[in-house]
């Protein structure tokens, strides 16, 4: 039972993703293994959104490292269980609670055993800085934790890059990278190998903005029109100021339309926003408030449109609603 529950709203989350991002490219699906322990290693820089979209556009079915603070509340905790979340605790969570990682490392050796995946963002934290930060050890901790458990199993590290052209906002775009896997080859005293190994790949596909004049290289990226997603497109302009495949940018006029056709939505954003501390969450919320109360709205106006007086309007508001989210592209930062 819990197992088609996965399966529905990891469906039902994949049609929202790609009703709320205007397109959602995956790169180098033919390196995903099969038959084997996976530790999916990838950065983080858009909260929840992050692991929504790799538990959606593979074939994984992963589980998550979450920090323990969302599983507080027992009716949360039980949720989130069935989403495939492991909780993780850090030293702010106090000092006493790091023993409890000990239960969640034994449950993700269960999960590898049986040549499942496990996904960890291993910068430990999140950031709305297009660099990759430095990496925890959590991910080899838990491959040589296996391999001593279970000697007979092969895990490899499996490096992913996420980037957005605006993490904050809809309609926008979103390419997932995957790299070659990282076989897990070494002694454990040797961990200091795999981490560097790992972060080298990542660094290749992560798009990385020099640290020095960091807002004033972002800037000139989007008024020039960089994809900010493409590593390479990147790269080429902050060395030859070169842009070969321009990317157009927002319709302002197009995303004010959307706001109107979807007001009660707009008016929940509008309420919610300024209690978000962490702007890192600004698209988490967005995206929750769509896929909770979009399908009430639409909903709403269809029955509008076949049972009231006000039927036209309501189809009328209906069908451009649509027609403004669909021609919501290509936001930048």
């Amino acid at each position: 039972m819990i197992y088609l529950l996965n399966a529905f709203l990891r469906l039902i989350t994949k049609i929202a993703l790609h009703g709320y991002f205007n397109k959602i490219t995956v790169e180098g699906k033919s390196n995903i293994p099969k038959d084997c322990p996976i530790i999916l290693v990838a950065n983080h820089q858009n909260a929840l959104i992050d692991p929504l979209l790799l538990a959606t556009h593979t074939t994984l079915n992963p589980y998550f490292l979450t920090r323990a603070s969302v599983f507080k509340n027992p009716i949360a905790a039980k949720l989130l269980s069935w989403i495939r979340m492991l909780p993780v605790y850090r030293v702010r969570d106090g000092f006493s609670t790091i023993q409890q990682n000990q239960k969640t490392f034994d449950q993700t050796f269960e999960v590898l055993r049986d040549n499942g995946t496990i996904i960890i963002f291993a910068e430990g934290s999140h950031s709305l800085i297009r660099n990759l930060r430095p990496l925890s050890k959590g991910f080899t901790r838990m491959a040589f934790g296996l391999k001593e458990k279970y000697p007979e199993k092969e895990p490899v590290i499996l490096p992913v890059a996420l980037d957005y052209s605006a993490h904050r906002r809809s309609g926008s775009k979103v390419r997932i990278t995957f790299d070659k896997p990282i076989p897990v080859d070494m002694p454990a005293s040797k961990s200091g190998q795999l981490t560097k190994a790992v972060e080298i790949a990542l660094q290749k596909l992560v798009v990385s903005i020099p640290d020095q004049d960091y807002s004033e290289k972002l800037e000139s990226l989007i008024d020039h029109q960089v994809d900010l997603t493409s590593r390479d497109e990147v790269n080429l302009f902050l060395t030859d100021e070169k842009v070969i495949h321009p990317v157009k940018g927002a319709r302002t006029l197009i995303n004010k339309m959307m706001k109107i056709f979807h007001f009660p939505l707009f008016l929940l954003w509008i309420w919610k926003s300024p209690g978000i501390e962490d702007k890192v969450f600004d698209s988490t919320f967005k995206f929750l408030i769509g896929f909770v109360f979009a399908p009430i709205w639409y909903g709403l106006l269809i029955w509008l449109g076949l049972a009231s007086s006000l039927g036209s309007w309501a189809i009328s508001i209906l069908i451009l609603g649509w027609i403004t989210l669909w021609l919501n592209k290509n936001p930048q930062e």
